[in-house]
């Protein structure tokens, strides 16, 4: 087998076993080293002491001969070395912080006083429920980033309040799972952090050029919210007195002024420390880490038992992802030294793409590998593959990662592997089913590829922010 045919050979299998169901941090680092040890094998010193073996005077001393040519191979470095490159990157190390952020968040009680203000604020909208779960999943998807989450929550917070109002199921449930997945886009995303840590591309300018592409995506969604309610007033009806009481404007500017100011001026004070420069995304993300305990008391919702439990999942959530970037890392690394990388960008060469053709294909490929994977896997394994290739078709990584973090959103909407849809059935009343929620998600894939289609054709929404903050 030649080093060109090992190399898909790697690939197939890993397609293989991931399918299959094998964790994909551990088969990446799996392959790596076996491939690895292939690759780096230096066939002199085994066999130098392998020939010992014969002289039993020496046969001890041989057996360990051998097994030190067994491990004197360049892999095993190679999996040291991208362990500790891994754990003492300075981008990462804003992961923990931003998702133990998030934790605290979930579990100070801010939620369910956000949404019950933002429904009586707008009471008179058309489809208001629908309104406030959707400004609801936007802020608390964008403090927490957890998509798994902020759906769950909101699942079991608005979807009852939705269904007796009324609500169409179908159309309450797409509601919830479009808003849930939000996070992963709108920064401070955890997503970005990772893309810019896989691509080399600069994390303040991601996160600068998100914010508009993340807005335009909200607001589609609302205006089909509020012009779907419109023009079928029984899938969202008004809601009565008695669902949603009035309440003086006074109690309601108060209301607001304890539940929507706090989680948006923590949100804004750490997108704003990482824009204008006065912190590191780091620097910003212990801040928010702060904020979030200081909300956690001042709602009286911080205990021992809260605490630990989002330090547990903080911490067992950021070895997933370090580890995920070991695997991957050393698989990849095993994978361009096989010339992997050269068939795949000589095959791409040969289709004689335009640029717009290869980021058409990029994410379709991209789509389609958000049935079986999550997005933390197709950034870490999948997107460096199309990395080396950018600069072939004349495109900006920085624009690629925008659209990669847009069409990641379907990823979680995608029937029939739509993971959001999922997290949702597992807390919906047994009448909600589960095709009611693939269907109330479709309209709202949809406006994900509209909003693909509008960056693309106006890419000025990616660059204005970051040219603004940091120039051309």
């Amino acid at each position: 087998m030649t080093d060109p045919q090992a190399a898909l050979s790697m690939l197939a299998i890993f397609i293989v076993l991931v399918f299959l169901g094998f964790p994909i941090a551990f088969t990446l680092m799996a392959l790596g080293l076996f491939y690895g040890y292939f690759a780096y094998y230096d066939e002199g010193r085994m066999w130098r002491a392998f020939d010992r073996l014969g002289d039993d005077a020496g046969a001890l001393e041989s057996w360990r001969l051998w097994f030190e040519g067994f491990l004197n191979n360049r892999i095993f470095d190679l999996l040291v070395n991208q362990t500790y490159t891994v754990m003492s990157n300075e981008v990462l190390t804003a992961i923990p912080l931003f998702l133990f952020m998030g934790y605290i968040v979930e579990r100070s009680n801010i939620v369910d006083r956000l949404f019950g203000s933002l429904n009586i604020a707008s009471k008179n909208v058309p489809g208001s429920m629908g309104v406030a779960a959707l400004i609801t999943c936007a802020l608390f998807a964008t403090a927490t980033g957890i998509v798994g989450a902020v759906v769950t929550l909101m699942g079991m917070l608005a979807l009852p309040q939705m269904l007796k109002a009324r609500y169409d199921p179908s159309f309450a449930a797409g509601i919830i799972c479009a808003g849930g997945t939000l996070g992963i886009l709108i920064p401070p995303s955890i997503m970005l952090i990772v893309y810019a840590a896989a691509s080399g591309v600069s994390i303040v300018r991601l996160y600068a050029a998100a914010i508009l592409p993340g807005l335009i995506l909200v607001g589609l969604y609302l205006l089909y919210v509020v012009g779907r309610s419109i023009l079928q007033p029984k899938v969202a009806p008004r809601p009565t007195d008695d669902e949603v009481p009035d309440v003086p404007a006074g109690r309601l500017i108060w209301m607001l002024i304890t539940s929507f100011f706090p989680l948006a001026v923590l949100i804004l004070a750490v997108l704003g420390s990482i824009l204008f420069g006065l912190a590191t995304p780091t620097e910003a993300a212990a801040i928010g880490a702060l904020g979030g305990i200081v909300l956690a008391v001042a709602y009286r919702a911080m205990t021992f038992l809260r605490l630990q439990e989002s330090v547990y999942l903080t911490v067992r959530t950021t070895a997933m992802v370090c580890w995920l970037f070991v695997g991957s890392y050393t698989f990849s690394s095993v994978f361009s030294y096989l010339g992997g990388e050269h068939i795949i960008s000589d095959f791409v060469q040969g289709m004689d793409l335009t640029p717009l053709q290869f980021l058409i294909l990029a994410q379709i490929i991209i789509f389609l590998l958000g049935w079986p994977l999550e997005w933390s896997e197709i950034i870490i394994i999948f997107v460096p593959i199309f990395l080396p290739l950018l600069e072939l078709f004349g495109v900006d990584p920085l624009f690629f990662g925008i659209l990669v973090a847009l069409n990641l959103q379907t990823s979680f909407l995608t029937p029939p592997m739509a993971m959001s849809a999922y997290y949702l059935k597992g807390i919906a009343p047994p009448e909600v089913q589960l095709t009611m929620i693939f269907k109330g998600i479709m309209p709202f894939l949809f406006m994900v590829i509209l909003s693909m289609i509008i960056v693309y054709n106006f890419p000025g929404v990616v660059y204005n922010l970051p040219e603004m903050f940091y120039g051309a």
